[in-house]
């Protein structure tokens, strides 16, 4: 009975030791991967800062067209959610909070009577959909492993069209934002319109008198200009989730790695006291024939 249970704690020992062995692997390819993930932030983060400080100017400016982009939000037309997820698990918390948060911002607005739009990026969020029966406008795959501005052309295809045709009210991201490899945060983001306090536009901005001179003309200078902020902007969040996907994959490998450290010492523990209970049954057996041989021989000499 003894030799069984130290069989079976070896084999559980072994199994263990094999599991850790790839979580650690996985948690020195998810490190790699952040150091890639930054490096691409910090690429893109000069061409979004300078279409930033443009796109911020003309809002200051007078006597450029109206856009829907910095209208406020009209509350009566759908919104869009897009939900940005990973196309793998063993990542922790990272797709399930993001879903958690759109199905919440779904059922608040519901309440109000507002329609909701909803984009399915990764596959986790495809599968999460489809088994709740939530209907979803566009799924997008593979995208956070490694974002490309195509995915940004996928994943909003006319829907920057229907909002500047009044179709649409809002446009709003829920994804994780990277702050650093130890901290990410999840928001949701509003996409379109533009949010001032965004571009650090404040009541005294408007006073600077800004003047611009368009060729061939503003309209169809702005318009354009500010689709192309839009679309700058979500694919630096796109770049934030894919990096944030990264680190929260390193935390939950480590962790499965430092917990499998813990069951493999509970099992040698177990095997341990095994091998010792097996050692002392086998030594009371011995005692215990000695000493009963000892009595066969005593009765033998008296006889």
């Amino acid at each position: 009975m003894a030799g069984g249970q130290e069989r079976t704690l070896r084999r559980r020992i072994k199994s263990v030791q094999s599991t850790k062995k790839i979580t650690r692997a996985m948690e020195l390819i998810a490190a790699s991967r952040i150091v890639r993930a930054m490096g691409r932030i910090a690429s893109a983060r000069p061409y979004y800062r300078e279409l930033s400080n443009i796109v911020r100017d003309l809002a200051r400016a007078a006597g450029i067209p109206r856009s829907p982009y910095t209208e406020p939000i009209r509350g009566d037309l759908p919104e869009v959610l897009i939900a940005v997820t990973s196309d793998r698990g063993l990542c922790g918390g990272f797709n399930s909070s993001v879903l958690r948060r759109v199905e919440e911002t779904m059922k608040a607005r519901e309440r109000e009577g507002n329609e909701t739009l909803v984009v399915a990026v990764g596959k986790k969020a495809q599968a999460y959909f489809r088994y709740r029966s939530i209907p979803v406008v566009r799924e997008v795959l593979t995208v956070t492993d490694r974002p490309n501005f195509s995915h940004v052309t996928e994943i909003l295809g006319d829907l920057l069209a229907r909002f500047e045709a009044g179709e649409i009210g809002a446009i709003r991201v829920a994804s994780y934002r990277f702050i650093s490899a130890g901290t990410q945060r999840l928001a949701l983001e509003q996409l379109v319109p533009i949010v001032r306090e965004e571009l650090q536009l404040e009541a005294k901005d408007h006073d600077l008198g800004l003047d611009f001179e368009f060729e061939p003309s503003s309209e169809l200078i702005v318009l354009p200009l500010m689709r192309q902020f839009a679309e700058a902007k979500l694919f630096a969040l796109l770049l934030e989730a894919s990096a944030s996907e990264h680190a929260a994959r390193q935390r939950a490998m480590k962790a499965a790695s430092d917990n499998a450290d813990e069951l493999a010492k509970v099992y040698r523990r177990q095997l341990n006291r095994a091998r010792q209970d097996s050692i002392t049954n086998e030594i009371m057996e011995i005692v215990g024939g000695a000493e009963a041989l000892s009595q066969s021989g005593s009765g033998s000499d008296h006889e």
